[in-house]
């Protein structure tokens, strides 16, 4: 079988950024104790579903999970290797943000064996932090990238483009200088209006003004040409890497392997079925009190579903899907999954190759993904 990952989801931030649409929460306390407890409940009902599988990565994610006591990370990663076992070259990973006080713990979270860590720098500009929400400056930025590095083996850091009056000379600069800190990975994300976010309202009232698609794709060219000069080519839609320093774990997600996903919010996909835990915390806290484990779904997938979500994820990816691994997995055709004429067509375009039964979007087409997918998968 395919590789198994975890995901444990820590809720709680200082602050709701204005563009972020993430199951996080602001909270004036939070009972360590009970999350430690609930924490694990939930971990042990899912390790007794999946028994017998090492895991190939673990994954902390918020929220801000570096705010999460080291000791607690420390306990829930000895109980993930005590319920399943790990892989010999596990990957551990935890987000964080930038800020001084989360990086004094840095040292001690790499001692709880976290090996990879994920920053949220989203900009080098200290005007645009402030338009984003952030609560570090560049130079807390930098300074927490710089701990970062001495006390992790991989580093990872986020930043985001297509922002209000950015223009490409703006960008290209800012992602030079980005370059220049030397990180196996980067990840490079279009600013988006999410629904429900302070961002949305400000669009709707017309108070803030998104920038407009010819200069996204315009943006996204010059991301892709910087990147794979610089080494750290694209291997998804949004992430670039030297090779061999790619997330092992978000590629789990991409190839649609078997994931398990604890704590408020998180999904999973394991045993061809689908999970999700209650997003609220006291929610949450609730529903492992009463049922030992924090489930709000828990629902077979058709062959058809499958089939329709690992090809939405996988054509994600540089490269692509392998057409018949995915009959194998799913029991179906690939003419049931995909549409034939619409990948003639679109392969005429230059949008897509489709050669030897594996199924790749095109640097071209990429900026197109979200359009060219309802196209390309058949009606299942």
């Amino acid at each position: 079988m395919g590789p198994l990952a975890l995901y444990i989801h820590w809720p709680f931030c200082v602050s709701k950024c204005p563009y972020c649409d993430f199951n996080s929460h602001v909270r004036a306390q939070v009972d360590v104790a009970a999350w430690e407890s609930a924490l694990l409940a939930d971990m042990a009902h899912e390790a007794a579903l999946v028994p017998g599988r090492k895991l190939s990565s673990i994954f902390f994610g918020g929220g801000t999970p570096s705010l999460m006591p080291p000791a607690l990370v420390e306990r829930l990663i000895a109980e993930a290797e005590r319920r399943w076992g790990f892989a010999e070259d596990i990957e551990i990973t935890l987000e964080a943000n930038p800020s001084s006080v989360e990086a004094a713990n840095f040292h001690d979270l790499a001692r709880t064996g976290v090996n990879r860590v994920s920053l949220g720098l989203q900009s080098l500009d200290d005007q645009t932090l402030e338009f984003l929400g952030r609560a570090h400056d560049v130079e807390e930025g930098l300074a927490a990238l710089d701990t970062a590095q001495q006390a992790f083996g991989r580093v990872s850091f986020d930043l985001i483009y297509a922002r209000p009056g950015q223009s490409l000379d703006d960008w290209q600069a800012e992602l030079d200088r980005a370059l220049g800190f030397g990180t196996g990975h980067m990840s490079l994300y279009q600013l988006t209006i999410e629904p429900g976010t302070r961002f949305e309202t400000l669009v709707r009232t017309g108070k803030l003004i998104p920038a407009d698609d010819d200069h996204c794709a315009d943006l996204f060219e010059l991301n892709r040409s910087m990147m794979t000069a610089a080494g750290l080519p694209a291997y998804e839609i949004s992430n670039h890497a030297k090779p061999g320093q790619e997330s092992r774990h978000n590629l789990t997600y991409w190839r649609y392997e078997d994931y398990i996903g604890i704590g408020p919010g998180a999904h999973g996909r394991r045993l061809d079925s689908a999970t999700e835990r209650h997003k609220k915390p006291e929610n949450f806290l609730s529903a492992v009190e009463r049922n030992g484990n924090g489930l709000k779904v828990e629902q077979p997938l058709s062959a058809a579903t499958r089939a329709m979500e690992a090809l939405m994820m996988g054509l994600r990816l540089a490269e692509g899907v392998d057409l018949a691994a995915l009959s194998d997995k799913t029991g179906l055709t690939a003419a049931q999954m995909v549409d034939g004429a619409a990948i003639d067509q679109l392969a005429g375009l230059g949008l897509l190759d489709a050669a030897g039964g594996r199924l790749m979007i095109s640097p071209r087409g990429m900026p197109l993904l979200d359009a060219l997918l309802p196209k390309i998968i058949a009606d299942i």
